[in-house]
């Protein structure tokens, strides 16, 4: 039997003779460059061709991160509650378990601790895949925790954001979060301690108006959208037209919001650079 027949919109392979190719097997970016998912993991999760950052999670920043992927979890089995009993088109409750069940997390942030070349480190990383990344009172909580926790230590801390904003199933609970952590990171300034933070893609919302713009030197991934409010929002607001790159990385580091822009792959060595140097360490290769 042939593998092609011709039909009206041209050659096809039979259905009985195609094979099915393994989903997950190539990524493809949106300027269209395909990569295997082997090489791109291999490669930090940027695709080699165009630099894009592929969107990761907590569980891969700690791989790059941390060495040998060795860290102890902080408050790992902290998870939310329903004080409102919130109910849009679905309970609460209902929405937190199916988010366990896909994403096998707890809520939208983990803290853990351990060794960046040699060097201890606290590390808070967001988690966009458990209802957008967005902030409720666990995630502000265990923010908390981890600060408490580097100040005990006398440890620096690294906030890796990536959040649509407040969880608005929590409501006022949610927004008191932003005032919480900011409290906690002025508790660390005071503790001369270093706080480094990353916005990825994206951060947004209340995270961007508090502790993701308040680090003692602000970094971002290439690309990454970071803002308040939506381009639309902004524009409805203010009644002018926005810039093409308004809301990108680049566009708040030329107009003075962050310090710089890191790629992926260095970023390990950036982040303990800047800590030595701050900390008044010997810098390690």
């Amino acid at each position: 039997m042939s593998w092609f027949k011709r039909t009206a919109k041209g050659i096809q392979t039979s259905t009985e003779e195609k094979k099915d190719i393994p989903k997950g097997l190539w990524f493809k970016s949106p300027s269209g460059n395909i990569v295997e998912q082997d090489e791109l993991a291999s490669n930090f999760y940027v695709s080699p061709d165009d630099g894009y950052h592929v969107r990761i999670g907590s569980k891969e920043y700690f791989q790059i991160l941390f060495d040998n992927n060795e860290f102890q979890e902080l408050d790992a089995n902290m998870s939310s509650k329903d004080p409102l009993e919130f109910v849009d088109t679905k309970p609460y409750t209902q929405r937190l378990e199916e988010a366990t069940q896909k994403t096998n997390l707890k809520d939208a942030v983990r803290t853990a601790v351990g060794s960046s070349k040699g060097k201890s480190i606290v590390i808070g990383c967001m988690d966009f895949a458990f209802i957008g990344g967005s902030m409720g009172s666990v995630v502000g909580e265990k923010i908390c925790r981890a600060i408490d926790y580097a100040i005990k230590h006398r440890l620096p801390f690294l906030m890796i954001s990536k959040s649509g904003g407040a969880r608005m199933m929590e409501a006022a609970l949610s927004l008191m979060q932003m005032a919480k952590t900011s409290i906690k990171l002025a508790q660390l300034d005071e503790a001369k301690l270093p706080y480094i933070s990353l916005c990825t893609d994206p951060t947004t919302g209340g995270i961007t108006a508090s502790f993701a713009m308040l680090g003692d030197i602000n970094i971002a991934e290439p690309g990454a959208l970071i803002g308040f409010a939506g381009p639309r929002v902004v524009k409805d607001t203010t009644g002018q037209d926005l810039p093409e790159d308004f809301q990108t990385a680049e566009f708040l580091l030329e107009h003075g919001f962050l310090d710089f822009i890191v790629n992926r792959k260095e970023l390990k060595d950036k982040v303990n650079l800047y800590i030595d140097l701050v900390m008044n360490r010997a810098v390690r290769a």
